[in-house]
């Protein structure tokens, strides 16, 4: 079941709507075309008790004004670029930087401060997706140099909610210029259904059996370092809050846990790599994806400034979010798999994020 309404209107008079996406065991996604923002996701507990469990607002001019990227699609660059610059074919450029020194999810005005255009709702005719109900494809034209980016981006994201209660993401891109690319989803999860509760609780496990470690400002050093006897190893399940305060460099840089795994079995297809499991309630995601890496950050600048769904302060670490991405910063690292797109050529990746309880 789908079903679209008025969100609210831009400063500039423009009309942003809500899509509903609903199967038939209740689950349902709610996303807006500011941002391609998932502004909300129903899942059921074990009791069979539906709540949401993302972080969010209530309204339209919540999310203009977000810094945190909430349930955003962030880009052209996911993640950060040391002082937001690269060289392509030698020559370089020069981003704009929004956090710090460098540059952030695309910069100040990236994929999530723009209004996308729906291409199709329910009936897509895509052989890219063997849904053909209950989707949402949006599409964003970037120009040449928008936030600095070289060549027009064309960027398509397709929302599809299965009865197997899967939320999956398709993208697609193309460009009439060489330039690099690497979007992803940023929704803050708290399987409690509770924002006034932590999200130290949760079990995550991470198929990685390495991460890329950071200097102060969060930029990757080149390294990939091994996660074992470490807080950084997830490959067995662990509670979020078990070591995130442990006296470990890489935690103290970041307050917390704002760090890229490296994805074990990567081979450009789509492979289970990460869930999390929240016992109190039962409920349990599941990720699958394409990517070689998965940024997991657990909510470290959430300090009650920030108020979301209900009024409510979204205190520390009340969210944490599972990035599917290239690694940060790879413009600039020789070593990390490319995010480099052709003319002519057409990026694609899929990432799905499979809700259940038990």
């Amino acid at each position: 079941m789908t079903e679209k309404t008025i969100f609210g209107r831009l400063n500039d008079g423009r009309e942003v709507h809500l899509y509903s996406l609903e199967n038939k065991d209740k689950t349902k996604v709610n996303i807006i075309n500011y941002g391609a923002i998932v502004t909300n996701i129903f899942v059921k507990d074990k009791e069979g008790n539906i709540a949401d469990v993302v972080l969010g607002y209530d309204s339209l001019e919540g999310y203009v004004k977000d810094k945190s990227f909430f349930g955003a699609i962030v880009g052209r660059y996911g993640n950060r670029i040391n002082k937001g610059r690269f060289q392509i074919e030698g020559e370089e450029y020069q981003l704009i930087n929004n956090d710090g020194e460098n540059h952030l999810h695309g910069g100040p005005k990236g994929f999530y401060k723009v209004l996308w255009e729906v291409e199709s709702f329910d009936d897509l005719n895509s052989s890219e997706v063997s849904e053909q109900k209950n989707s949402l494809r949006l599409k964003y034209v970037s120009h040449d140099g928008e936030q600095g980016y070289p060549g027009k981006v064309t960027i398509k994201v397709t929302y599809t909610l299965t009865e197997e209660n899967e939320l999956k993401i398709y993208y697609e891109g193309e460009t009439d210029k060489t330039t690099i690319l690497n979007p992803t989803h940023h929704s803050y999860f708290n399987l409690t259904g509770d924002f006034k509760k932590n999200i130290l609780g949760h079990e995550l496990k991470i198929d990685a059996d390495k991460f890329t470690p950071v200097n102060k400002e969060l930029i990757p050093t080149g390294e990939l370092l091994n996660v074992e006897n470490t807080p950084m190893d997830f490959n067995t399940p662990s509670l979020v809050g078990a070591r995130i305060d442990d006296d470990f460099e890489q935690l103290r840089f970041a307050g917390g846990y704002d760090h890229n795994w490296v994805l074990n079995n990567f081979d450009y297809s789509v492979r289970k790599i990460a869930s999390v499991y929240e016992p109190e309630t039962g409920r349990l995601i599941e990720v699958s994806t394409d990517q070689p890496g998965l940024q997991f950050y657990s909510g470290n600048s959430l300090n009650s400034s920030v108020v979301g769904k209900g009024g409510l302060e979204y205190k520390f670490r009340t969210g944490l979010c599972l990035e599917t991405q290239h690694f940060p910063d790879s413009p600039n690292q020789q070593d990390f798999p490319s995010v480099i797109l052709n003319p002519g050529k057409i990026y694609r990746s899929t990432t799905i994020y499979k809700f259940s309880a038990k």
